[in-house]
């Protein structure tokens, strides 16, 4: 056990509440989840931010001493990589995201250029037993997922939001939904369900005007996968609906077809029942057909609306209205008529119009 000073904090490792003087030891668990330091090895032009604790974004350079957790990714547009094996002092894995997820890359996005390497410091020691120098490794999460947790959301409508794929705008329509909910008085609790560690989108919901928000990461998972979506989307919905708000907007991040447990949850029967509204997000007029198909088809789901780059102009609107029979709306030059379409759907326009008049 050796003490170090840290430079930076991943969001990933938020709930440990970590100081920048750390104590490290070399006998490191290869676990989803555990929490690590490394040390930078290279430099990068792009592609070279980290998440912070704070949820602010900081520049990484080589030399600067990292706070992360070990996870692996299935990106479509970014690093994919697994979980070592066996890891120790003096290894070098790499960093696949810019929440802090650190293990072996497998595969490389051109447009991002190749992935920090890191060597590897240590484990990071928490203390929990007052009194005592007994050390344990720290795990990301403020509390562990129960696989069998129950699913009760009370009667709260829920709003999900499915994509074709990574960067299909689900956060964008999102936060226009969540915006428009709150300017019409309504109290919106939010989460993601899916995905690779990172607080970005959760936090643009509470600055759209969600009252409170949770991530996975919440739960001690660093990447979701079909055996961890659905028992984190019942606790998530059962946690938010505990709160009594008036809507629960949630992301699905990753695409219907992905590593990522979106269709393990969809096919939740539970869960699916739990669902007032589906939106889709498309990057274009055939991804939007092809979603749509999946949604019809697989999992017996009605998408309430289509938004993303398939709506950026008429011709794509106008497309996905007369051959899919769907709305569709654009979220961010159309945000507001988004959001009103989504509230009609799940039955709180009399709410909303009771709460701008009162």
């Amino acid at each position: 056990m050796k003490t170090i000073v840290v430079d930076k904090i991943a969001s990933v490792a938020q709930a440990c509440g970590l100081a920048r003087e750390l104590r490290v030891a070399s006998d490191i668990p290869c676990e989803e989840g555990i929490v690590v330091a490394v040390e930078i090895l290279t430099s990068k032009g792009s592609y070279n931010t980290l998440e912070l604790a704070s949820g602010r974004m900081a520049k990484v350079a080589r030399g600067d001493v990292v706070v992360g957790a070990l996870g692996h990714r299935k990106a479509l547009f970014g690093y994919s990589g697994h979980l070592p094996t066996t890891l120790k002092p003096g290894d070098v894995i790499q960093m696949l995201n810019i929440g802090g997820v650190l293990g072996v890359c497998d595969s490389v996005n051109p447009e991002k250029g190749r992935p920090f390497d890191c060597r590897v410091l240590g484990v990071v020691l928490q203390f929990p037993f007052l009194g005592e120098r007994i050390g344990v490794p720290a795990r990301v999460g403020s509390r562990r997922l129960e696989a069998e947790a129950a699913l009760d959301t009370r009667g709260v409508p829920v709003v999900a939001l499915a994509g074709t794929c990574m960067e299909a705008g689900k956060t964008a329509a999102a936060c226009a939904i969540v915006s428009r909910m709150r300017h019409r008085r309504l109290t919106i609790d939010a989460f993601k369900a899916t995905g690779v560690s990172l607080r970005r989108d959760i936090l643009a919901m509470e600055d759209a005007g969600a009252r409170r928000s949770m991530i996975f990461t919440d739960l001690g998972v660093v990447t979701t996968t079909a055996a961890t979506g659905p028992a984190l989307t019942r606790t998530m919905l059962t946690n938010m609906a505990e709160g009594a708000p008036d809507v629960i907007v949630f992301e699905l991040g990753d695409g219907l077809l992905g590593a990522y447990g979106v269709e393990a949850i969809l096919a939740d029967a539970g869960i699916r029942a739990s669902l007032s509204a589906v939106v889709l997000s498309a990057n274009d007029p055939v991804a939007a057909w092809g979603g749509v198909r999946l949604l019809r088809e697989r999992f017996d789901i009605e998408p309430c609306v289509v938004t993303g780059p398939a709506t950026d102009n008429a011709v794509g609107v106008d497309i996905i209205r007369d051959q899919l029979g769907v709305a569709a709306f654009n979220a961010m030059t159309s945000g507001a008529a988004l959001g009103d379409h989504v509230i009609k759907a799940v039955g709180l326009e009399a709410l909303a119009s009771q709460a701008e008049q009162g």
